[in-house]
C-alpha cells in the first residue's frame, strides 16, 4: 500500500513591509559599519619631504584610526606612527621607537573626572583628578606621577586664570624640595585685556588693546626687562599691516596682508634680525584645513630675498592635498 500523503502545512506569509524594513536595517548597518578613509599628502620644497596621513573613522564615528609617515624623493620612509582615538581613550604608537603612549579619561561622578596616561617605554604614568568646586567655573586638579616622586601637583582654575603649586628639587643642597608656583591671570581693563604669566621668579606682563581698526600690544618680561611692542592696523576688510619691535635688541619685523575672499591671501614682510625680505601667496585658508580649500588642496608659493645677498633669492612652495574615499 502506498503511504498516505501528509497534509500540506500552512504557510505564514511575510508582509512586504517587514521584508523592506529588514532589508533597510541591513543596508543601514552595512552603511554604518563601512569606514570612511581620508588621505592627506603634504610636500615642502625647502626640505623636499613628503608627509602622508591616512585616517578612517570606525564604528559610526566612535573611534578614529590614523597612520602617518614621512618620505623623500628616493622613497625612503621614516617616523611611521599609528594612533587610535576615541572619546574615552587614545593610543599612540611610535613604530621606530617601539614605544606607546596611552591616555584615558572618564567621568566618575557629576563634577568629578579622572585622567590617566602611561608611557610604556619610560615605564612612567600620570594620574589626575579634576573636581568642580562651587560651580563649573571653579575647578581643582590634583595630578601625580606613578611611581610618585613627591606630593601631587595642585592646580586651581577660576574665571580669571589658574594657579599651580608643585614640589621641585631645590637648587641649594641644604633644601631637598622647594615649592614652585606658576600660573596665569587675565583681567579686562578699559577696552583691553591684561595678562600676567609667572613661573617661579620669572614673569611676563602683556596688555592687548583692540578695536575694529587697531590692535596695540605692549609686553615686558622680568627680571630680564625685555620690552616689545606690537602694532596692527586694519585698513579694510582685506588689508592689514602688522609691526613688532623689540626694544632690547632693536630688532623689528613688519608684515602686510591682503586677502581675496577666504581662499586667497597675499603676504609680504621683512625681518631685521635675519635681514630677510619675503613674499608669499596662499591658495586655500592658511590656518584652515585642506577640507575647506578649493579642490581640497592648499598651495603656498614663497619668495625669500636676503638683504646682503640678493643673488641667493630662493623660491619655495608647499602643497597639501586631501582625498576622501
Amino acid at each position: 500500500m502506498a503511504e498516505p500523503k501528509s497534509a500540506p502545512q500552512p504557510t505564514t506569509a511575510v508582509p512586504a513591509t517587514a521584508t523592506a524594513t529588514t532589508g533597510g536595517q541591513f543596508r543601514d548597518f552595512v552603511r554604518m559599519d563601512r569606514p570612511k578613509f581620508r588621505v592627506t599628502t603634504a610636500y615642502d620644497s625647502d626640505s623636499s619631504v613628503f608627509l602622508h596621513k591616512v585616517s578612517c573613522k570606525l564604528l559610526d564615528d566612535l573611534a578614529k584610526l590614523k597612520m602617518s609617515f614621512s618620505s623623500n624623493n628616493n622613497g625612503e620612509v621614516w617616523e611611521p606612527q599609528v594612533s587610535l582615538t576615541s572619546k574615552l581613550f587614545s593610543l599612540h604608537y611610535d613604530v621606530e621607537e617601539r614605544d606607546a603612549l596611552l591616555k584615558a579619561s572618564f567621568e566618575a561622578a557629576p563634577g568629578l573626572n579622572f585622567k590617566a596616561s602611561h608611557q610604556f617605554k619610560a615605564r612612567q604614568a600620570e594620574v589626575a583628578m579634576v573636581a568642580d568646586l562651587a560651580s563649573p567655573d571653579y575647578k581643582l586638579e590634583l595630578s601625580s606621577f606613578v611611581p610618585s616622586v613627591g606630593k601631587p601637583r595642585a592646580t586651581f582654575k577660576f574665571p580669571l586664570g589658574e594657579v599651580s603649586l608643585e614640589e621641585k628639587d631645590a637648587e641649594e643642597e641644604e633644601q631637598k624640595k622647594a615649592l614652585s608656583v606658576s600660573g596665569i591671570l587675565k583681567y579686562h581693563i578699559l577696552n583691553g585685556l591684561y595678562t600676567a604669566k609667572f613661573v617661579d621668579e620669572n614673569m611676563d606682563l602683556r596688555y592687548a588693546f583692540k578695536d575694529e581698526q587697531m590692535t596695540f600690544i605692549p609686553s615686558i618680561s622680568m627680571p630680564s626687562n625685555a620690552v616689545s611692542c606690537a602694532f596692527k592696523r586694519r585698513f579694510s576688510n582685506s588689508d592689514k599691516l602688522s609691526y613688532l619691535y623689540h626694544f632690547d635688541s632693536n630688532n623689528w619685523n613688519a608684515v602686510y596682508k591682503h586677502t581675496v575672499g577666504k581662499d586667497y591671501k597675499f603676504k609680504a614682510g621683512y625681518d631685521s634680525e635675519v635681514r630677510l625680505g619675503w613674499a608669499s601667496l596662499w591658495v586655500g585658508d592658511e590656518d584652515g584645513k585642506a577640507k575647506t580649500a578649493p579642490l581640497k588642496m592648499k598651495v603656498q608659493l614663497m619668495v625669500q630675498v636676503p638683504q646682503d645677498d640678493v643673488k641667493s633669492t630662493a623660491v619655495m612652495f608647499r602643497i597639501k592635498k586631501r582625498w576622501d574615499i
